[in-house]
């Protein structure tokens, strides 16, 4: 059985962090009693947009990780993009609640793409540059 525990605890972050970014939108929506769609609110909007901002991310970036540790197994690199990706988003969730969208929103932001850059870059590396499996490993996964 092959374990990716970089990719597992990270997994299991952003999915307690997309359960955070869900419930400060719906408790706005419950106290602003906006049901549907953001009722021309701009902080319903924006806490809207923090958590779909998230789920349109954070898929690219899991299967990235899952498949570079997959690759080339657990290392320090992966499991420093993976927190750096993690505290970015919850700074752009906070960013994005500013009255006046800043320096959290722009940190997050930036953060996230270049962790995706990254990965996205490593990902197109290792099976040209990187990789090259013996028989052996590939007759364990088979």
């Amino acid at each position: 059985m092959i374990i990716l525990p970089v990719t597992l605890t990270i997994a299991g972050a952003a999915a307690l962090l997309n359960i955070w970014l869900a419930m400060r939108t719906g408790r706005l929506r419950v106290s602003e009693k906006v049901s549907i769609g953001d009722g021309g609110n701009p902080r319903l909007l924006a806490r809207m947009r923090a958590h779909a901002n998230f789920v349109e991310y954070t898929p690219f970036f899991l299967i990235l990780l899952g498949l570079i540790e997959l690759a080339r197994g657990t290392s320090p690199w992966l499991w420093g993009i993976g927190v750096v990706y993690i505290l970015a988003r919850i700074a752009h969730a906070f960013g994005m609640d500013a009255e006046k969208p800043g320096k959290l929103r722009l940190i997050g932001i930036a953060a996230t793409f270049i962790a995706l850059i990254v990965l996205a870059g490593w990902a197109l590396t290792i099976p040209y540059f990187g990789f090259k499996p013996t028989v052996t490993e590939i007759a364990a996964v088979g």
